[in-house]
């Protein structure tokens, strides 16, 4: 098909690195909010807050913020498990695809809160990398989810 003479890797291999680079993100910024002190009630809060205050989101999602800053105390912790277990379950190659899914939706909503705020390009490349996760074969190479389709082979994952 191509007559290129530059080497090119397997797809699936292409998408192992993006997937393992993708929770590697998750857990350096997990790490990097912890030592902010953001998964705390009162850091989380402050941040939401500032997310509001400053940032340019529809007002419908300001109030979901409102409401998400409100319960800090649930919803910094939530977070702050959230963030990791991504990361891991990236990593591992875990149930990649809703994995990729669950991170596509929550780096969507971080993306729609920081308008006006930060970089437009900053989460909108690792947005396209989860779906991509989510839409490719993701999990089909040095992945868990290669043992469990190999166990469970009616597991649609």
């Amino acid at each position: 098909m191509s007559n290129s003479k530059l080497p090119a890797l397997d797809p699936t291999i292409v998408l192992v690195i993006l997937r393992v680079t993708l929770g590697a993100l998750f857990v350096s910024t997990f790490f990097e909010n912890l030592g902010k002190d953001l998964y705390g009630a009162q850091g989380y809060a402050g941040l939401i807050r500032s997310y509001i205050k400053y940032g340019h989101a529809p007002t419908v999602w300001k109030q979901v913020m409102g409401f998400t800053a409100a319960h800090a105390a649930i919803a910094g912790p939530l977070q702050g498990v959230l963030e990791p277990s991504l990361g891991v379950l990236l990593i591992l190659g875990f149930f990649s695809r809703p994995a990729a899914l669950v991170a596509f939706g929550f780096l969507t909503g971080l993306w729609v809160s920081e308008w006006g705020i930060g970089w437009i390009w900053e989460l909108l490349v690792p947005m396209v990398v989860a779906a991509a996760l989510t839409l490719g074969p993701s999990g089909q190479r040095a992945a868990v989810d290669v043992a469990l389709a190999r166990r469970w082979p009616q597991l649609t994952i």
